[in-house]
């Protein structure tokens, strides 16, 4: 994992003390949802999870750990929809076609869940925690590129790697104005992203 990511300050090793735990997250997660991440207090926090503040602070020092804590588990869950979504792909359109289906899901898991978006506010204003998002945006655009490589030229696989990576990145920018518009204009946004995609699957596509 790397360095950052998590910041439990006890990781739990009961049954009982990993249910304290998800429940504190939970909890944590429902708030900044409700109310965003600046106005949750840890408290706040302590009281709605069913427990007195020193059982937050036992596992977490401070608010950002929670947030770290979060996060870890978002971009895991992130990184295992890209890995399922790519299994069994036997050509360039297939690939394509989980290209879609990914950010479409992605945009809706979001769209469906405000704290997502405050979380992932939160990581881009944190330094450690940005580093780190950038580290796991790079494991998913090599998790694609490794099932891609079949039908990529040899000679320009290093450039199609780094096009894909600015791809996973600006497929975070694209769901993020999606979000802030509404209705057919955020639609044809995510619309006009897949075509981006296309494009540059075909760029650098084997000649048949």
């Amino acid at each position: 994992m790397p360095k950052g990511e998590s910041s439990l300050r006890r990781p739990p090793k009961q049954e009982r003390s990993r249910e304290r735990v998800d429940e504190i997250l939970c909890v944590a997660k429902r708030l900044i949802g409700e109310k965003g991440i600046d106005a949750v207090k840890m408290r706040e926090i302590a009281a709605l999870s069913g427990g007195p503040i020193s059982s937050v602070y036992q596992y977490f020092p401070n608010k950002s750990a929670i947030i770290a804590t979060l996060y870890s588990q978002w971009s895991s869950e992130v990184y295992d929809l890209l890995k399922s979504a790519l299994a069994n792909i036997n050509g360039l359109e297939p690939l394509f076609a989980a290209a879609a289906a990914i950010l479409d899901v992605y945009h809706q898991r979001i769209l469906t869940d405000p704290a997502v978006l405050d979380l992932m506010n939160a990581v881009q204003a944190d330094k450690a925690l940005k580093n780190v998002d950038i580290i796991r945006t790079r494991q998913q655009a090599h998790l694609f590129c490794d099932t891609a490589r079949p039908w990529i030229e040899d000679d320009r696989f290093e450039a199609f790697s780094r096009v894909t990576f600015l791809m996973f990145q600006l497929a975070n920018g694209t769901v993020r104005l999606a979000l802030a518009v509404e209705g057919t204009e955020a639609q044809a946004i995510i619309s006009d992203f897949k075509i981006i995609i296309h494009t540059q699957l075909m760029e650098f596509a084997k000649a048949d």
